[in-house]
């Protein structure tokens, strides 16, 4: 399993295209993939759930991946996270 602290840093937070790409992204892979916010935990392969984080800019979530590929989804979906979503 691994367990990655992202902030997030572009100005319009975690927001409806983003939302959308990183279900995208996670869908590719096998491993299990949650995000967490202030105590909730939701599926990150859920786009209704990562929705529900309403994550602004400056909100520190961590990311958890847990199975075969965890290593790959954990460097292009924090990777995504680090580069602002690509917003920057």
């Amino acid at each position: 399993m691994i367990a990655k602290t992202v902030k997030i840093i572009n100005k319009a937070g975690l927001h409806t295209r983003p939302a959308a790409t990183i279900v995208k992204y996670a869908s590719k892979y096998l491993c299990e993939f949650f995000i967490q916010k202030d105590g909730m935990n939701i599926n990150g392969k859920s786009i209704i759930g990562v929705m529900t984080l309403a994550a602004e800019m400056g909100s520190e979530i961590t990311l958890t991946f847990d199975g075969k590929d965890e290593k790959a989804a954990c460097e292009e979906i924090a990777g995504y996270f680090e580069r602002g979503f690509d917003e920057l």
